[in-house]
């Protein structure tokens, strides 16, 4: 497994990209109230993107298995859905939706990638907690990033957050390296399995990471739906989303995607 040691000059590019995820993901945030659809959101993020001279990660990439275009600058996911919701105009947001927005850019060669959940209008009290344990579980890494730490033990303290909240962590999506391509070794999956004890791998000065925990309410199954993109939860129990791109320095780590 080849892990890229990033630059302190490389560092900055992506750190100038990851300045641009932060300001579209706050941009949409604020828009995200009921009546909106998810193609306003993409319209202004692909307009956003496009005056700071960046390129949308996620627009036109290709599914391996399906062969199929992604249209959309975001992934746009409400409730059930974990990751890649296709931006549409068919979907309206509702008071009590949860929508995970996920969110790249490429900017003088260099990537950025994050990724953030927001309530539209009141939602429930379970829904709020999801959040709120999905994002603590996010936190709960960063701060245990630090050179010499082997990722297994941050992947524990992630899981063992969500499941004492009585939530699921998905096993099926995790997070990545990223630096000059979106996806790059090493995988940064936010559990424990035989697969990440075999691939372990010690946090060094200048890894970057796309660290992106997705936890649902109920049970940790996915399924895709028939457009080949959008992953909801098997049993319709709401799904939360968050992510930064962090990079690792001698005093711990730092989070890139913000301004």
């Amino acid at each position: 497994m080849a892990i890229t040691l990033r630059s302190a000059r490389e560092i900055e590019l992506i750190r100038s990209a990851g300045a641009i995820v932060a300001d579209v993901l706050s941009k949409l945030q604020k828009m995200a109230k009921p009546g909106v659809t998810t193609a306003q959101l993409d319209a202004v993020a692909l307009e956003m993107t496009a005056r700071a001279g960046a390129q949308a990660l996620f627009k036109g990439v290709r599914n391996p298995q399906t062969r199929t275009v992604f249209p959309g600058a975001i992934c746009a996911s409400i409730n059930e859905q974990v990751v890649h919701g296709i931006p549409s105009n068919e979907a309206v947001l509702k008071e009590g939706d949860i929508l995970s927005l996920d969110f790249g850019v490429r900017l003088n060669g260099y990537c950025g990638d994050a990724a953030v959940t927001v309530a539209i209008g009141n939602i429930s009290a379970q829904r709020r907690r999801l959040m709120d344990v999905t994002k603590q579980v996010l936190e709960l890494a960063i701060a245990n990033c630090a050179p010499s730490v082997r990722w297994s033990a941050v992947a524990g303290k992630m899981q063992q957050h969500a499941e004492a909240a009585g939530f699921s962590v998905v096993k099926d999506f995790v997070g990545h390296g990223i630096g000059t391509e979106m996806h790059e070794e090493p995988r940064v999956p936010n559990f424990v399995s035989s697969e990440l004890l075999a691939n372990d791998f010690v946090l060094e000065r200048g890894m970057v990471l796309a660290v992106e925990p997705m936890i649902n309410a109920g049970g940790e199954e996915v399924r895709t739906l028939k457009n080949g993109w959008t992953v909801v939860t098997r049993d319709s129990s709401p799904s939360a989303h968050f992510e930064h791109t962090i990079v690792i320095i001698d005093e711990g780590c730092e989070v890139l995607t913000v301004k």
